[in-house]
């Protein structure tokens, strides 16, 4: 059974991605950047600054042939550095192709990079997702990062015995997950009132278990060398069915009021927060035919299914 080094262990998609893998079998080790995040103890645990040149890959890599590479500096709201671009670049490109170098110098075999749908665009018009094949058009410093390790990688691929895999994941939401999705479970479960009821949009998610089956199959598929996939639960949702879908997992009332879009957009733009009312409002959709047709994969796990299990653990976090 294969080896392989999940980087970004700790994190919310590190973490399940390696209790999956262990599920299947695999032997797995996992890097960190702080001490204090703590791993299973069946996890050959590393601690590597993945931004700092100094650290070296060589310990961590040590037998494995697969890396999966989660590790990244995220979508930043209102960021404050003085170059967000140069700090993105710093941790998700050249962060990322050091890591590769030394993994192909290391003998690793497959390399798979979850990179993001940010590297497509913001946004779609309703029934014209994104599809794998079309030309990126990024616009924050976080997607542009995305897309250049995205093609450093495939560049390296090409001159190394390794095999690169590109992944880029819609929103993705789960047991623990934070953020904006946690904020509406909140408002939710106490009820709140929310002017988010006449929202006709589309949007694509992606359940974690959904994203942690694909990223498994890409281990091993032979036809994922050297590929990008997009990845979603193959079920579109406009906000307001997300909200009551998700009011019903929690056992609560969804108190929408139909305000409409446009008044939305307007009270966003007043108050200097544009991008919610884009996140709220407008469409973002994902065509995943070619992850279905070229790996043979379809998401093992429904929306109603993964949102029982994401209201299961905000009710009830310890218990799981």
């Amino acid at each position: 059974m294969k080896s392989i080094l999940v980087t970004g262990a700790s994190g919310f998609l590190g973490r399940n991605l390696i209790g999956r893998l262990q599920a299947d079998g695999y032997t797995v080790a996992g890097s960190i950047r702080r001490p204090s995040s703590v791993l299973s103890a069946t996890v050959r645990t590393h601690l590597v600054d993945v931004e700092n040149p100094q650290d070296s890959w060589v310990p961590a890599l040590a037998g494995v042939d697969t890396v999966v590479h989660c590790a990244a500096r995220v979508h930043v709201m209102l960021d404050k550095s003085a170059n967000p671009l140069a700090e993105f670049r710093k941790a998700n490109v050249e962060a990322t192709l050091r890591l590769a170098r030394e993994s192909a110098a290391a003998g690793v075999r497959r390399f798979i990079f979850v990179s993001s749908i940010k590297v497509n665009g913001e946004q779609t018009l309703p029934g014209a997702p994104y599809t794998a094949d079309d030309i990126p058009q990024p616009t924050d410093p976080y997607g542009i990062s995305k897309l250049e390790a995205e093609a450093g990688l495939l560049a390296l691929a090409e001159t190394v015995d390794m095999d690169v895999v590109i992944i880029r994941p819609v929103l993705v939401y789960g047991p623990g997950v934070k953020a904006n999705f946690l904020s509406l479970m909140t408002w939710l479960s106490r009820g709140v009132p929310l002017p988010l009821g006449a929202i006709h949009n589309k949007r694509s998610l992606v359940a974690l278990d959904n994203l942690c089956d694909l990223i498994v199959t890409c281990v091993d598929h032979p036809a994922a060398s050297n590929q990008v996939f997009l990845v979603s639960d193959g079920e579109d949702l406009s906000t307001t069915a997300l909200l009551r879908r998700m009011a019903e997992a929690l056992n609560a009332q969804a108190r929408l009021l139909p305000v409409p879009v446009w008044v939305l957009r307007l009270g966003a733009l007043l108050i200097g927060k544009p991008e919610l009312s884009q996140r709220l409002c407008g469409s973002l959709q994902v065509d995943i035919t070619k992850t279905r047709t070229l790996l043979g994969w379809t998401p093992p796990v429904s929306v109603n299914t993964a949102l029982a299990a994401t209201a299961k653990h905000y009710l009830n976090p310890s218990k799981l």
